[in-house]
């Protein structure tokens, strides 16, 4: 079926809220349905997350229009308690999530050479 996610059995390294809070620091404005797609999630899926989220203080919005744009607090300290008894923040966390992705992209994009 076009635009429902494939199902995925089986253990993953990131939760759901942590690849919904990634996806959105790539793009503070995204709309729900681009999240849900990037994330391969369900739009309903996605919402309760970002709900999650924002109960929690990790995440703000302010409606812009039809539309939402997200607010991030960095600071604030992972919830996990081996993470939080080390003071890792949301911020550290993104920028290992970002430089990854930014690096995937560019071996994407890079072209092969034969050595010689």
């Amino acid at each position: 079926m076009d635009g429902v996610p494939e199902s995925h059995n089986g253990w993953t390294f990131l939760t759901n809220h942590a690849r919904v809070l990634a996806a959105i620091a790539d793009n503070q404005s995204a709309r729900v349905r681009d999240i849900a797609a990037r994330c391969r999630l369900t739009e309903r899926a996605v919402q309760k997350i970002i709900a999650d989220l924002e109960q929690a203080g990790y995440l703000s919005h302010i409606r812009q229009g039809r539309g939402n744009s997200y607010q991030i607090d960095p600071g604030k300290v992972l919830r996990h308690p081996t993470e939080a008894g080390q003071g890792l923040t949301v911020a550290s966390l993104l920028s290992l999530l970002i430089q990854d992705e930014a690096h995937r992209a560019a071996l994407s994009v890079e072209p092969t050479h034969a050595s010689g």
